[in-house]
């Protein structure tokens, strides 16, 4: 009897938390988005600029997901299946934008790629442009998501051991065929869930990008700058719509992340 109360107590403690934590914040953005009407909040969401700035936001995620998920296999394959001097160090690295505040990341690239950086004249000779344009959105974003593919494969890949693909090696099996064959059916929600967390990172990023992007409306503005932008004019309404549609997001990258749980946990069964 105690340990039930016990047990339904954590529940409604648990419960209680996400509730006013999460859940309340979330309905509050979507009540305030709709509290002028709903023509107010579709002139809001299909602005040319909001329009752009998904696009953007959109862009920058697709090259930063597949980017992180090439370098992540490759990562997790070469730690996990082989031995060679630097594995720590190297998974340490990967560890970095774990630790390091996406507002200090987005000022490397400012002290690399800006005019104060080492790279702007070789960049200038070229005439490629980095800080406050494209480029340096896609590079900030690569940078704060990369470890998320790699970190969700590396255990999985170290648990599985490489007794299979030694054994397909000694049949004649080559490197390509190995991974599609032996490694890759052992990962692929693993991937997939890892790829999950990339998008959902990538498609909420603002420190790195706020301080690459300079802000250019209409150019350089992903969907959270460009709701930090309608705040501050004190576009209230605006800027809760156009944060209804991260939220909306949000709830379709956690249906899809359950649903590979789910599927994870069928397979273990």
């Amino acid at each position: 009897m105690k340990e039930n109360i016990i047990k339904w107590l954590l529940i409604l403690i648990g419960a209680a938390f996400l509730g006013i934590m999460l859940l309340l914040p979330l309905a509050a953005v979507l009540v305030y988005s709709l509290r002028q009407g709903f023509e107010v909040f579709f002139l809001a969401v299909t602005d040319d600029y909001t329009v752009k700035a998904l696009k953007l936001t959109l862009f920058t995620t697709v090259i930063s997901v597949a980017v992180n998920t090439l370098f992540g296999v490759f990562a997790a394959w070469g730690i996990s299946k082989f031995q060679f001097r630097g594995k720590q160090a190297l998974t340490t690295l990967i560890d970095i934008p774990f630790s390091i505040s996406p507002i200090i990341a987005g000022l490397v690239f400012i002290l690399v790629f800006g005019r104060i950086g080492w790279a702007y004249p070789l960049l200038e000779a070229w005439d490629i442009k980095i800080v406050f344009a494209v480029p340096g959105i896609v590079l900030a974003t690569i940078f704060v998501t990369f470890p998320f593919v790699a970190r969700e494969l590396i255990p999985l890949m170290q648990a599985q051991g490489s007794d299979e693909e030694e054994a397909a090696a000694l049949m004649g099996a080559k490197g390509l065929r190995i991974f599609r064959k032996v490694t890759f059916p052992h990962i692929k929600w693993g991937l997939l869930y890892g790829i999950i967390l990339c998008t959902a990172r990538a498609l909420g990023e603002f420190g790195a990008v706020s301080v690459v992007s300079g802000h250019l409306r209409g150019k350089t503005n992903t969907l959270p700058l460009h709701v930090e932008i309608l705040f501050n004019e004190f576009k209230l309404t605006a800027a809760f719509a156009v944060s209804s549609i991260l939220v909306l997001i949000a709830v379709l990258i956690l249906i899809l992340r359950n649903i590979v749980e789910y599927r994870v946990k069928r397979e273990e069964r």
